[in-house]
C-alpha cells in the first residue's frame, strides 16, 4: 500500500514495528486517538496501578490496520464506538 492521507508506514522508525502480526502497519495513528475512549473498538487490557486502573494497548492493532482508517475517523467525528 502506498503512503497517502489515509495510510503511512514508517519503516525507518526505531520502534517499527511497534506491534507484531501485521503485514502492513499504518503508522498514521502512532499514538492512538482512541486511547482516552472508555469503549474503544480495540482490545486493550487494564492493569491496576497505584490504586487505579491504566489502559494497556500493547497488543492492540486496531488503529494500525489499514482497513480500519474509516472506522477510526468515524468514531472521532461522531463519538460513536458501538457502530464498529
Amino acid at each position: 500500500m502506498d503512503n497517502s492521507y489515509r495510510f503511512f508506514e514508517n519503516r525507518a522508525c526505531k520502534y517499527f514495528p511497534c506491534h507484531k502480526g501485521l503485514d502492513e502497519m499504518n503508522c498514521l495513528f502512532c499514538y492512538c486517538p482512541l486511547y482516552m475512549r472508555e469503549n474503544c473498538p480495540g482490545n486493550p487490557q487494564y492493569l491496576k496501578k497505584d490504586g487505579g486502573m491504566i489502559k494497556v494497548c500493547t497488543d492492540c492493532t486496531f488503529p494500525h490496520r489499514p482497513k480500519n482508517y474509516e472506522l477510526v475517523v468515524r468514531i472521532l467525528q461522531t463519538g460513536i464506538e458501538k457502530s464498529c
